[in-house]
């Protein structure tokens, strides 16, 4: 390979370091959707009238682990660990380890733990560090553009490791992702939420005390 070749295969890589440095975590958030945009719901992050009304259902005095999908570079992370429990956990996972990295590096409270790992081995990842089941699960993955077979293989797993009274919280740009939520969860209440980019559906499918 000549230099100008070496200097050609280089200059992605610069201009990858340049976006990280210039715009934080939303260079990585940016870089992460250009290498899969198939697992990350959107280029923007989500509001913080979206975090807020999303977590708002949430009993945080009873939430002893909390879990997420698809983080991104962390716009949930704090916002739930502000209003965790000091004996609680939040648990993200995600595909890319881009985001995972990140995360591993800029949020350092022990209550947390990020996870290589596909949301369909919830039930795995979560007997892992020590728990029967998640009290709640937010999810901001794109059901509707995920590999066939995923989105149902998630949905089920997600019921059965949530507690009964605890809730999927559930964000997304189109309606389908309730298709996915419905054939387990009975209870579904529905938002939206304007002031985000693009704006979203919100969805709490609750499973209830008094389910088999």
């Amino acid at each position: 390979m000549t230099s100008t070749e070496l200097a050609r295969e280089a200059l992605p890589q610069k201009l990858k370091r340049k976006i990280k440095r210039s715009f934080g975590p939303w260079g990585v958030f940016i870089e992460g959707f250009l290498r899969n945009p198939v697992m990350v719901g959107s280029i923007v992050p989500s509001s913080r009238f979206t975090i807020n009304r999303m977590l708002k259902p949430v009993d945080w005095a009873n939430c002893k682990l909390f879990v997420e999908y698809g983080p991104g570079v962390g716009t949930f992370c704090q916002p739930v660990l502000d209003r965790l429990p000091r004996d609680g956990m939040l648990i993200v996972i995600d595909t890319n380890p881009l985001f995972i990295e990140y995360l591993r590096k800029n949020i350092s409270d022990s209550r947390f733990k990020a996870v290589l790992g596909s949301a369909a081995d919830v039930e795995e990842i979560v007997k892992a560090h020590g728990f029967e089941n998640a009290d709640y699960v937010l999810s901001g993955l794109p059901f509707s553009t995920l590999p066939d077979g995923v989105g149902p293989a998630i949905a089920a797993a997600t019921y059965r490791v949530i507690r009964k009274g605890g809730a999927f919280l559930v964000y997304q740009f189109t309606p389908r992702a309730r298709d996915f939520m419905a054939r387990h969860f009975k209870r579904i209440d529905n938002g939206m939420e304007a002031i985000n980019v693009p704006p979203c559906f919100l969805y709490w499918g609750w499973k209830d005390e008094d389910e088999g």
